[in-house]
């Protein structure tokens, strides 16, 4: 029997903005609701199917607190319901507009439709018990997926100003985690995969040095982090994809020269290699990385080879002008919307057979050569944005259910989450990463450039007043706590980093600045007024109707903020009263 050479994991990222009660189609919370339908049901579906085939598959799936917190809300629940139905009668409508034009072609195509909408909401109503994140925490407990965790609102962690905001976006996301799935997290994504080293600051005139991220994610009892292929491996960056942009599938790489800091003499700088795990700069034994793996990574992303861009598959963008459903496929390089032909999900099944197995062919392939230049275990991590499969490729959660399925046959692959490769072939090597994320160009310029760069000043200026004001009042009580707790989570929305990432793609400019404003507004006018000396009624129904509006995290402690400026970790707070 052939003994395993590699292992092999898919990291599947989701993450979504706060987006409960924040306007509707095209943005808000529909995006919710179209990820709800279009990715997590179905996937909880082909993860569900392979348990009871007895399929011993593993994979790893990062939910973003902020995501989790909306998949646990009754509102988005009860809109869930209504929108999916809404979505099957569309299509019960065009099944009846289609055959009287006699278009039996689209006929039967609606007919596809209404019937996998009718799935979906059967499945989340009765298989699920419309509990997403319980059924997660089944897989979890069963051992089948890692879940792992992410900074709270996604912000991102190397342009925020104060540890303590870094801190508040780390702990809060750890704090939620626990709440949810009734254990402490091992996995963690760092935001849009966006590290920053140990650097040396000003603070009040003196020389500061801020720890690593590393150091962050330690103090949390984390245990691996995931990063870009050439933070690891070095050379260029190959940027990211931008759906919506350029295309689902398309890639985009601008140069980007960030200042990098000089990793300690004593420690591995980069280039290392993504098949294999190393600890991490400030936290050797503590924290380990895994780096995106390039080939099989480009397999599905590349626009000149990748799968999604099969012309068999369904097309993203056009829709039917009326019920809004996609009718069509892709048809061929640069074939223009209007001249797409009609979707068959017949032969869209078959590529997906072919596909998956040319997949899990390549996997084996990388992990045997590998093993024969080194003689070593490789492991690859297989990084994705979770929303790309269902919703941007329709067929990409079939995809990765075939692929789980064939490498489930594949002796010399070991299939495993995050958290079992470093512990079962831990790193033995500490490596000194570069500052760096997955955005384009390999640096940050995705979320700090000319069209974002009025935003960061205003997060900095709402970091220190959040740190002014836990330093303040250490231990407030009634009312002023309370204000001081919505402070926080006001400052938490408003570091999301897909507010400067939609201005910068010009996908939702207008809704994030929008956005981004409530929130700095909300949290200045909340600041203000734990600063008062009394509190009137008016005070009172202002506080409540913002909770109810943004409610994530309740038990958020405004006391995590205090200052710690180049201190990874202070003695904790006592819980709130």
């Amino acid at each position: 029997m052939d003994a395993p050479v590699g292992a092999f994991t898919f990291m599947l990222h989701s993450h979504l903005p706060y987006a409960r009660q924040a306007g509707m189609w095209p943005h808000g919370e529909e995006w919710v609701h179209e990820a709800i339908a279009e990715t997590y049901v179905p996937l909880l579906n082909a993860l569900f199917d392979l348990r009871e085939e007895g399929v011993p598959f593993r994979l790893t799936i990062g939910i973003t607190p902020v995501l989790a917190e909306q998949l646990a809300d009754a509102l988005i629940v009860e809109h869930f319901i209504a929108y999916a139905a809404e979505r099957a009668a569309n299509a019960a409508k065009d099944v009846a507009r289609f055959d009287h034009a006699g278009d039996a072609t689209m006929r039967d195509l609606a007919k596809f439709y209404h019937h996998w909408y009718a799935r979906v909401l059967t499945s989340f109503r009765d298989r699920y018990g419309s509990d997403l994140l319980g059924a997660f925490r089944t897989l979890q407990d069963a051992g089948l997926i890692e879940i792992g965790t992410s900074a709270a609102t996604h912000g991102y962690l190397p342009l925020l100003s104060r540890d303590s905001s870094i801190h508040g976006q780390l702990h809060t996301g750890v704090d939620a985690y626990t709440r949810h799935f009734g254990r402490a997290p091992q996995a963690v994504w760092l935001p849009e995969c966006a590290y920053r080293p140990a650097i040396l600051e000003s603070e009040d005139g003196q020389p500061v040095r801020r720890p690593g991220l590393e150091s962050f994610l330690a103090e949390e009892g984390l245990l691996v982090f995931f990063s870009e292929t050439h933070t690891v491996e070095g050379g260029q960056p190959v940027g990211m994809a931008v759906p919506g942009t350029i295309g689902p599938y398309g890639m985009i790489a601008r140069r980007y020269a960030s200042s990098i800091t000089p990793p300690a003499p004593d420690r591995q700088m980069a280039p290392g290699t993504s098949l294999h795990p190393y600890w991490v700069g400030d936290a050797p034994g503590q924290v380990a990385v895994l780096a995106r793996h390039e080939r099989t990574g480009q397999q599905v992303w590349s626009a000149a080879f990748g799968y999604p861009g099969d012309f068999a598959y369904r097309e993203f963008h056009r829709k039917d002008s009326e019920s809004g459903l996609q009718y069509w496929r892709v048809s061929g390089a640069g074939v223009d919307l209007g001249r797409k032909e009609p979707y068959d999900p017949g032969n869209a099944a078959a590529q997906v057979a072919s596909h998956a197995d040319h997949y899990v062919k390549l996997i084996e392939e990388q992990l045997r050569d590998y093993h024969a230049r080194t003689g070593n275990f490789g492991s690859i991590t297989a990084s994705y944005d979770t929303e790309l499969f269902g919703h941007w490729w329709f067929e990409g959660v079939d995809w990765l259910k075939a692929v789980l399925r064939g490498l489930a046959g594949r002796r010399t692959v070991q299939v495993s989450t995050a958290r079992q490769i470093v512990e079962q072939h831990p790193p033995d090597q500490v490596l000194s990463l570069p500052e760096s994320s997955w955005g384009a160009g390999g640096g940050h310029y995705t979320w700090l450039n000319d069209d974002t760069n009025w935003m960061w000043p205003l997060i900095h200026a709402s970091e220190q007043r959040m740190e002014d004001s836990a330093a303040r009042f250490p231990n407030a009580d009634g009312m002023r706590r309370d204000v001081l707790n919505q402070s926080a989570r006001e400052l938490l929305l408003l570091q999301s980093s897909d507010w400067p990432f939609l201005v910068t793609t010009e996908q939702a400019k207008d809704y994030a600045v929008e956005r981004f404003q409530e929130h700095l507004d909300r949290f200045n006018q909340l600041v203000a007024l734990a600063e008062s000396d009394a509190f009137t009624d008016e005070d009172k129904v202002y506080l409540s109707a913002l909770h109810e509006r943004d409610n994530p995290f309740p038990t958020i402690d405004y006391r995590n903020w205090a200052p710690r400026q180049g201190r990874a970790g202070i003695a904790p707070v006592a819980a709130a009263g």
